[in-house]
């Protein structure tokens, strides 16, 4: 059995988690403790009562998360949050999250794998956050609305949905760039239109974000929040599979958005 330390150790040095600043509710790395030891790792998108249940069904003795137990800011620990953390304690699982380090890791991240899977080829970095970028962008020639429905495809899969801002009959991308989870905004929209980019993929994103993207002759689509964060949790979990020896789990647990 590989020692958590061990794991620890290679995951915060893969995704660079000491290096890379991300909200203060985010808390990258090791959040939780077991006994140091794996044999079974498991990945999700968000830490829950229900996740953490379906890991210890899975006998995952380490959870790996993007969205980590402290998202939602201080709170007590009673209810569905009490029932999370005695089963952590109890099945002797540990909790690993990384949120933004995730999001932008080269191959492993979200966004370069939402890429790949949209059949598209990054150029270059997009989505400036403080000093890193955690998107991604590049060219193409393809129809508007094939991207769409190849986004609409990947949600469904994972039990979301995609929608878009018109797409006028004929149009084309050329110019693109992705930001999943949370990644359309102003400040996104308009470093879009700085850049030359006509077609924006993110997650979600706000109503106005829509109105925006009228004006500034982007069409974004809104490929789902949680579908588009699934792709680096598995992709992790499946290196660390291959690199520790260990039987590794994607627990899917869709939140329709």
């Amino acid at each position: 059995m590989p020692e958590l330390a061990r794991i620890v150790e290679r995951l915060n040095s893969l995704l660079e988690i000491p290096a890379t600043p991300d909200y203060p509710p985010a808390h990258n790395g090791l959040q939780f403790a077991n006994d140091g030891t794996v044999q079974r790792v498991a990945g999700a998108v968000d830490f829950s009562a229900r996740t953490v249940r379906d890991a210890v069904a899975a006998g995952a003795d380490l959870l790996v998360v993007h969205h980590g137990m402290f998202w939602g800011g201080t709170q007590p620990i009673t209810g569905a949050r009490y029932d999370a953390i005695r089963d952590l304690v109890r099945h002797n699982v540990a909790v690993y999250a990384a949120h933004l380090p995730l999001d932008r890791h080269a191959t492993l991240g979200n966004n370069a794998l939402l890429a790949s899977a949209l059949g598209l080829v990054p150029s270059h970095a997009f989505g400036r956050f403080q000093a890193i970028d955690i998107g991604v962008a590049g060219a193409c020639d393809t129809a508007t609305a094939d991207l769409q429905r190849k986004a609409l495809t990947f949600a469904s899969q994972h039990g979301g949905s995609s929608r878009a801002t018109a797409i006028p009959t004929g149009r084309r991308t050329r110019r693109w760039a992705i930001l999943t989870g949370a990644g359309a905004s102003s400040e996104s929209l308009r470093e879009a239109a700085s850049q030359g980019i006509d077609t924006l993929i993110v997650g979600e994103g706000p109503h106005h974000t829509a109105v925006e993207a009228e004006d500034l002759g982007l069409a974004i689509i809104y490929a789902g929040h949680y579908a588009t964060e699934t792709l680096g949790v598995q992709a992790l979990v499946r290196l660390l599979s291959d690199e520790f020896g260990v039987p590794a789990t994607f627990v899917e647990a869709p939140t329709g958005l």
